[in-house]
């Protein structure tokens, strides 16, 4: 089946959009050089973050753990059923738009700011 001129300049549209967002997407690190853990709620605060943009969460496996979790769980550090729980100490988490929403579920751990809400546009 042949495309026409319509269907082909439709088709390179979408290949420029879809390359654009993924050439401008960005891998951050948790906490920098610490990585993932206590007192980190602060450190998204003056970043800019994207749909698409990758989260690296590195911790001891074991120790820590991160939960992709919504808002009412975050404000209650609570894990809701059925929330996505990681635990390999090396977590890519790529960001969806809007609120994005991580905890550590281990006892107390949340409640000393091991807890992050990143807004990407």
């Amino acid at each position: 089946m042949a495309l026409g001129r319509g269907s082909a300049l439709v088709l390179l549209v979408c290949f420029f959009v879809l390359h654009s967002e993924l050439a401008h997407a960005v891998t951050y690190t948790v906490g920098g050089n610490g990585g993932w853990t206590f007192n980190i709620v602060a450190w998204p605060k003056g970043k800019h973050f994207r749909a698409g943009d990758t989260l690296v969460f590195n911790y001891s496996p074991g120790a820590h753990n991160v939960v992709a979790v919504n808002k009412a769980a975050y404000d209650n550090c609570s894990t809701p059923r059925g929330a996505k729980v990681y635990r390999s100490g090396k977590d890519q988490i790529r960001l969806a738009r809007g609120q994005n929403y991580f905890i550590c579920n281990y006892a107390g751990h949340c409640q000393s700011g091991m807890k992050i809400a990143v807004n990407a546009a």
